[in-house]
């Protein structure tokens, strides 16, 4: 992320309260003046400003983000080559194995989430397009870190870490080097419950014709509902396909 030589104080102050009121599921002007270091009169001038832009609404004493944002958001990711040369085949696999299935892309270290699917079993998760969320704790993100140079995951484990989300988490670089070694030798990511509890996930990059991953696609599923055989021998082949004609597309069409 590059940072900008003349900063205005007043933009990021703005996306911060944004982040803050997104982050609370909805806030009022003292729990956000809490949170930043301005006064509640400032406060409550960028909130004004937003709410009059439509991008806050205003629920009794507490602000929530603003349809407004929704135009944005589908604009933005309308001009993500990969939403819609993949999005057929999201559904299509979600359909396929009933399950929740997500297209993950990598922005400035982090991954976001670009569209799900829900199949007719899906599980139901914090997770919803938009949402940013750590690499080293996703198979999502370790699938696309696994098909990056080595400096590029060096300077994205250096900012990011590899904070421990459960107990499951990889938080050596030495066993996670490992594990991304497996994943290219198989070209497929395992989630065995590293960022939730509960939840694993295979994953598998979708790489553009120099292997080098512009994307990624999951299934999710409860520990507790899919068995080991089917998580481990069916599920793979299936996103293993899905992924293959999503690259096919992208790189050939």
């Amino acid at each position: 992320m590059a940072d900008p030589k003349y900063p205005v104080r007043t933009v990021g102050r703005t996306f911060e309260i944004l982040e803050i009121i997104q982050e609370l599921d909805g806030a009022g002007v003292s729990e956000i003046a809490a949170r930043v270091d301005i006064g509640k009169s400032a406060v409550h001038n960028h909130l004004t400003t937003l709410e009059n832009y439509e991008y806050v609404d205003k629920d009794g004493d507490e602000y929530h983000i603003g349809l407004s944002f929704l135009g944005l958001g589908a604009y933005a990711r309308n001009r993500t080559p990969i939403y819609d040369t993949a999005q057929s085949q999201v559904d299509e696999l979600a359909d396929e194995t009933g399950e929740l299935v997500n297209l993950l892309v990598e922005k400035n270290g982090k991954g976001i989430y670009l569209y799900q699917s829900k199949g007719e079993n899906a599980v139901e998760l914090d997770t919803h397009e938009g949402k940013r969320v750590r690499l080293h704790c996703t198979g999502l993100g370790k699938a696309i870190l696994a098909f990056r140079s080595d400096e590029t995951v060096d300077e994205i484990i250096a900012d990011q870490g590899l904070p421990e989300l459960t107990p499951q988490t990889i938080t050596d670089r030495d066993a996670f080097d490992a594990e991304l070694e497996e994943i290219r030798d198989q070209r497929y990511a395992v989630d065995r419950e590293e960022r939730l509890n509960g939840l694993r996930c295979i994953a598998a990059p979708i790489t553009d014709d120099s292997d080098r991953s512009i994307a990624a696609i999951s299934v999710a599923c409860p520990v507790h509902r899919v068995d080991d055989d089917r998580f481990y021998e069916d599920l793979p082949e299936a996103v293993l396909g899905a992924a293959n004609v999503i690259e096919l597309e992208y790189n050939y069409s």
